[in-house]
């Protein structure tokens, strides 16, 4: 199986309001949760400091890459397993009814058979 690298960035717009949200729940932190609750006001700030830091440097930070997700594809017929008789049989049947419908060329019907028998 070969792996392909894929890089996921939010959109700089998104990280940006999401800076301008979280900013103001810092205010909010600051002003009204720490004087009112005391020690959750002030884990409140905390919380919505390292949110808006996240935000940010998402929208603005020139080394944000993303987070890195892996996706797993098989490569073209190094792995791939024999067709089993009765299900080449099957496909040639399906394919012969396409041509013969006029679903398919002439050309591609001669192309997919020959790829069918190659799997044998």
């Amino acid at each position: 199986m070969a792996r392909k690298r894929v890089t996921y960035r939010p959109s700089k717009a998104g990280s940006a309001l999401g800076g301008v949200v979280g900013g103001l729940f810092v205010l909010i932190g600051l002003f009204v949760a720490i004087p009112t609750f005391g020690l959750f006001g002030v884990l409140w700030t905390l919380i919505a400091v390292g949110i808006t830091g996240a935000n940010l440097y998402q929208a603005f930070g020139k080394g944000y890459v993303g987070p890195e997700i892996h996706i797993e594809e098989e490569s073209d017929s190094e792995h791939a397993q024999p067709a089993a008789p009765g299900d080449t049989q099957a496909r040639l049947t399906e394919l012969r009814a396409l041509y013969d419908q006029r679903l398919i060329t002439q050309e591609e019907y001669e192309q997919k058979r020959r790829e069918i028998l190659k799997e044998l």
